[in-house]
């Protein structure tokens, strides 16, 4: 059973930073793709950042410069590095990741909220 469980949001005033951790685990082979997504309260889901196995990276254009993704294959986790944050960013943040169990599948994590206060 594959399992991505994340870790690190929390409480920050503007401006502050906030490290996400996503650690994944169960039965995986191999990972593609892995990201971070993130649902505000009334808003959709909506991508934050992924990056590649090659270590390819992709942002919406609201994080840009001051997000950063990252991965360690060799702990199947990825990070998120969140500086400068704004209380927009304030939201339930989800880890994603594709995976090859016996198939391919897409999962996520349960979630961890960020808070920015302003």
């Amino acid at each position: 059973q594959v399992q991505l469980v994340e870790s690190g949001g929390g409480l920050v005033q503007a401006g502050g930073s906030l490290r996400l951790s996503c650690a994944t685990s169960g039965g995986i082979f191999s990972i593609s793709a892995l990201g971070w997504y993130r649902q505000a309260p009334g808003k959709q889901r909506e991508l934050v950042a992924t990056i590649t196995s090659g270590g390819l990276t992709n942002y919406a254009d609201s994080v840009k410069g001051r997000f950063t993704i990252s991965r360690d294959n060799a702990k199947n986790t990825v990070y998120l590095q969140m500086n400068s944050l704004k209380p927009e960013d304030t939201a339930v943040y989800y880890c994603y990741g594709n995976i090859l169990t016996r198939r391919w599948g897409d999962y996520w994590g349960q979630g961890t909220q960020v808070t920015v206060s302003s």
